[in-house]
């Protein structure tokens, strides 16, 4: 990097704008910082909503439900639940089991879809919520991307050493989003939150390349949610497909990108948007189907909660070790894509106190 410095004869620009010189003995020299997972939580609604009970409206058994999405049952949100709530829960949850405390965090991002009101963000109430008051927070929004997409940004933050620990969440309330009515989503989607900690570390290389991408002019017409209804339409085999094509394709990039090959990686944690989704990505890719997370039994599609939950799901089996290799992957409306490789785990964070 080429330092600049202000010129010693005081000229400036006849616009008025500071004159800078550039001064090419000077090299300053950053270093980045490391970036890692330090830890995972999750919060979900109470209420479980069975693949039978909505089976049932439709004069279907719950079998039918089952063999066209996985799904056996999902969370709904209760009419005074808060999104913002879920999500502080979630993050309180890692930020315990990081040991990390509220005051050190310094950004809060919030990946959704459906936030409470459409003002404020989600994120700054979070940070209140969890008592990080005073940090940085936004709202990142590529719908079931969102986590990957918010993964990014926090840790170029933490890379470039402009924050020292940052809460990554992904939440979402699909069910206000759903048409109870429409035979085609209504088994779909739940609800939820997921949070990680971000922390730096000596180790380089914890949290891989994110390798992104995006078709708004092919793909934006396959889910949409307009404003009028508010709620989401999806045209359900054309998206089927290009899921498949787009989450096989950012697998072997996001693999390439770390210097990995699939064989090196432990665990593949994949947005659980369907079954049937997962299994054809599994064959696909020749992926043994126990190196697969498969919970969308439990959880349905929670969008952009999908992959923080998926990881806290991991966790609780006992399927996530320090140091093992995990790809994220995740394909959403607009369409988007996101895929990295994780080396799970930190070290100490006693750097933040």
């Amino acid at each position: 990097m080429v330092a600049i410095t202000a010129p010693t004869n005081g000229a400036a620009p006849i616009d008025g704008s500071p004159a800078y010189a550039f001064d090419d003995s000077a090299v300053v020299v950053r270093t980045l910082t490391g970036a890692a997972i330090a830890s995972v939580g999750a919060s979900l609604p109470e209420t479980v909503v069975p693949s039978a009970r909505i089976a049932e409206k439709f004069g279907v058994d719950a079998d039918w439900i089952v063999r066209r999405t996985g799904i056996h049952e999902r969370r709904f949100a209760l009419a005074g639940e808060r999104l913002s709530t879920h999500a502080a829960r979630a993050a309180l949850r890692a930020l315990e089991r990081a040991n990390v405390r509220p005051a050190d965090v310094e950004l809060v991002l919030v990946a959704t879809t459906t936030p409470d009101e459409l003002l404020p963000n989600t994120a700054p109430l979070v940070a209140a919520e969890i008592g990080a008051r005073g940090a940085a927070a936004f709202d990142v929004g590529a719908a079931c991307t969102g986590f990957v997409s918010a993964l990014a940004v926090g840790c170029a933050q933490i890379e470039t050493q402009r924050a020292r620990c940052v809460v990554v969440i992904g939440a979402d309330f699909m069910s206000r989003v759903t048409d109870p009515d429409d035979r085609a989503t209504a088994a779909l989607f739940g609800d939820g939150a997921g949070a990680v900690v971000l922390v730096p570390t000596e180790a380089p290389g914890r949290i891989g390349p994110v390798v992104m991408g995006s078709d708004g002019e092919g793909g934006a017409g396959k889910i949409v949610v307009e404003r009028a209804p508010g709620r989401i339409q999806m045209q359900g085999q054309d998206t089927f497909r290009e899921a498949v094509d787009r989450l096989s394709w950012v697998t072997l990039e996001a693999a390439h990108a770390a210097g990995v090959d699939l064989d090196d990686i432990d665990l593949f944690v994949y947005h659980q948007a369907n079954g049937r989704i997962l299994h054809a990505i599994a064959e696909r890719l020749a992926l043994e189907s126990e190196r697969v997370v498969d919970c969308i039994r439990e959880h349905g599609n929670t969008s952009a909660a999908s992959l923080p939950l998926a990881l806290a799901y991991s966790d609780e089996r006992f399927r996530l070790h320090p140091g093992d290799r995990v790809l994220l992957a995740a394909f959403g409306a607009g369409t988007t894509w996101g895929a990295t490789v994780v080396q799970w785990g930190a070290d100490p964070v006693d750097q933040l106190r």
